[in-house]
């Protein structure tokens, strides 16, 4: 058979039974659409966590207290529990080429007040090199200056979040009075807004010097964290291993059992990325379910129409139809209802996407690839489940076809 006649043949035998075809049709709709919906959420949010990453600094070792626990994941590395982190560390690790800039941090959550509202939120002790280590820049006002951290001045940085949580939307907090676990810091700047970084909303934070922090909020000289802004992505293994090498020596600990740990942004990116793809993964297999659903609907279809097409399939063979123009002819029917349900899967789950970032605020990215995986998909549903009603069809004698009632 030529080929337009087989699309003629498929185009007829598809519009006979339009209802039924349509429902068929509809089962690859949603699974394709669910398909492409899930995998492009997955990979909006692996993008948008890209994004967050790179943009709580460039080039950056993070030195956290204590050992991260394998399996147990970046966040839980005894933040805050271990005290191993000491301002002398930071001058040791200034001696390494390769770093830009190195920023030690205190973290801590604190009540603020400020003209009758409160609010619970971050505190961090920080140096002037914060702002160029993290890229934070300031909206109004100024930041943490070196005369600030040397004087141990009552001053504080607001994040856009709790300025407004603090003072209302429209006042400018600069030069007003806030209290921080009962101590009064006079506001010198706000944050320009920089949103969330999943674990970290650098908005809803209060930036006060290292030296106020350690000696009047917290009464303890050990640091949370010590962020290194290196030169150059090349040199970031280098530095790594140096720091490493230092902060072993200073702390005389055994170097297979040190009391720190320092990870990159690679380590956290990878981390969170893997977690992504993971879930993005088991999103796309539930999804994926449907089609199987559909590919059986397909199934099922097919050997109805070839029971109820008997008495053509006979008549066809009796005029000197082969089994391959047979097999074709019902294969063809079932690649058409699955391809028509790939165009329309596709475009679905192009809708919903659009709709989860309209609504839901979730950035959404629908690939090529997965675009091209649908419809390969989608074929292979086609042939997969049409084979058998297709071979069925072909072999039927054609003088029992012809007697079938």
């Amino acid at each position: 058979m030529k080929i337009q006649d087989i699309l003629q043949e498929t185009y007829t035998a598809l519009s006979a039974n339009k209802a039924r075809s349509g429902l068929t049709i509809l089962g690859i709709v949603i699974g394709i659409g669910s398909v492409i919906a899930m995998v492009s959420i997955g990979q909006g949010a692996a993008g948008q966590i890209q994004s967050s990453i790179e943009g709580l600094g460039s080039n950056l070792l993070i030195v956290m207290p204590g050992i991260i626990q394998p399996g147990r994941g970046i966040v839980s590395s005894g933040r805050g529990s271990a005290q191993t982190l000491v301002n002398d560390d930071i001058e040791v690790l200034r001696q390494i080429s390769g770093v830009a800039y190195i920023s030690p941090e205190v973290q801590r959550r604190f009540q603020i007040v400020a003209t009758g509202n409160n609010t619970n939120s971050t505190i961090i002790g920080v140096s002037p090199e914060y702002a160029m280590v993290r890229n934070v820049s300031v909206a109004d006002g100024s930041f943490i200056t070196e005369a600030n951290l040397r004087s141990m001045g009552r001053v504080a940085v607001l994040g856009p979040t709790v300025a407004q949580d603090l003072f209302g939307e429209g006042n400018d907090p600069v030069g007003k009075t806030i209290r921080i676990n009962r101590v009064n810091f006079k506001v010198i700047g706000v944050l320009q807004s920089k949103g969330s970084a999943g674990f970290f909303n650098p908005d809803d934070t209060v930036f006060v010097p290292l030296s106020a922090m350690q000696k009047i909020l917290t009464g303890e000289d050990s640091l949370s964290t010590i962020a290194i802004s290196v030169e150059s992505k090349n040199l970031m293994p280098q530095v790594q291993e140096e720091a490493t090498a230092l902060l072993i020596a200073k702390h005389r600990v055994d170097p297979q059992n040190p009391d720190f740990s320092i990870v990159s942004q690679a380590d956290i990116l990878g981390t969170l990325t893997q977690v992504t793809d993971t879930f993005t993964i088991f999103l796309a297999a539930v999804a994926g379910i449907s089609l199987i659903v559909g590919g059986i609907g397909i199934m099922n279809m097919m050997l109805t129409t070839v029971t109820e097409r008997t008495r053509e399939i006979g008549l066809r063979k009796a005029i000197g139809a082969k089994k391959k123009d047979i097999s074709m002819q019902f294969l063809a029917e079932a690649v058409m209802l699955t391809f028509l349900g790939g165009v329309a899967g596709v475009a679905l789950g192009w809708i919903i996407s659009m709709l989860v970032a309209s609504f839901a605020g979730i950035a959404t990215q629908v690939s090529l690839q997965s675009v091209i995986l649908a419809f390969g998909v989608s074929a292979t549903i086609g042939i997969v489940f049409g084979y058998y009603p297709a071979r069925r069809a072909a072999s039927l004698n054609p003088i029992e076809a012809l007697r079938y009632e």
